[in-house]
C-alpha cells in the first residue's frame, strides 16, 4: 500500500509492536518512531526506530508533519489511555484511526484514535466513539453504539441495538443480548453472557455474569 501519510506510535511494548506492524502493512501510514512517558523510556530506540519522550515528543516530531495513535492497553479501566489521548490532542497531534481491510464494516460513524483488527464484523448504523480498541474477530450488531474509551477484546458478540458505555472492557467470548445497555466503566470477565443491562461502575465473572462484589 502506498505510503502518504507519517505516523509515531505511543508505546513501547507488544501491543505496539502489533500496531506497528499492522499499520506499516496495511494502511496509509509509515510509522517512524516511538514515544512514551520519560520514566518509562529506557533505550532510545523501538523496533529499529527512534524512542522519544513523550513531554518533548514535538520537538522531534511536529504535529505538523506527523500523526499519532496512542497504543495502550485498558489499564485502570481505560483510564490511562483516555489521559494521554487527551495530552495527544492538547499537543495538536491528529490521532489517527485504523480498520483492518479484513474487518467487514458498514458505518462512518468511528471516531478518531479508534484501533479496528482483522476480521470484526461491523453491521450498519453502528456507532463508535474515539479511543476505542476491537482486537480480533468481533460482531457488532446493527444500531449498537460503542462509547468513547473503551476495549472489546476478542470473539466478543454484541447485538443489536446494544449499548456499552464508555471506559468499559469486554472480555474474550463474552456475549451481550439485544437490546441491552453496559454501564460506563464496567468490566466483564472471559466469557461473560450478559442479558440484562448494568448500572456504572460494575464488575461481572463467569458464563452467568455475576456481579463481583468485594468483601
Amino acid at each position: 500500500m502506498k505510503k502518504s501519510k507519517k505516523a509515531i506510535v505511543f508505546g513501547a511494548n507488544g501491543q505496539a509492536e502489533v500496531v506497528s506492524f499492522l499499520l506499516n502493512a496495511d494502511s496509509e501510514y509509515d510509522v517512524v518512531g516511538f514515544c512514551v512517558s520519560k520514566a518509562y523510556r529506557e533505550s532510545d530506540s523501538f523496533m529499529g526506530k527512534p524512542l522519544v519522550d513523550f513531554e518533548t515528543v514535538e520537538e522531534n516530531f511536529p504535529p505538523s508533519e506527523f500523526e499519532m495513535y496512542v497504543s495502550l492497553s485498558y489499564a485502570e479501566q481505560n483510564k490511562v489511555r483516555e489521559r494521554f489521548y487527551h495530552e495527544a490532542k492538547e499537543k495538536g497531534y491528529k490521532l489517527l484511526t485504523y480498520i483492518s481491510s479484513k474487518t467487514t464494516c458498514w458505518t462512518d460513524k468511528i471516531g478518531d484514535n479508534t484501533f479496528i483488527f482483522e476480521d470484526n464484523t461491523i453491521q450498519p448504523f453502528v456507532e463508535i466513539g474515539n479511543n476505542v480498541i476491537l482486537w480480533s474477530g468481533n460482531h457488532i450488531g446493527h444500531h449498537s453504539i460503542v462509547e468513547d474509551n473503551a476495549f472489546i477484546s476478542s470473539h466478543v458478540v454484541v447485538s443489536g441495538h446494544c449499548r456499552i458505555g464508555a471506559n468499559t472492557f469486554i472480555g474474550v467470548n463474552s456475549t451481550l443480548r439485544d437490546g441491552i445497555a453496559i454501564g460506563k466503566f464496567n468490566t466483564l470477565g472471559a466469557g461473560c453472557l450478559m442479558v440484562k443491562p448494568t448500572h456504572d461502575h460494575k464488575i461481572y465473572i463467569g458464563t452467568k455474569a455475576t456481579e463481583y462484589v468485594k468483601k
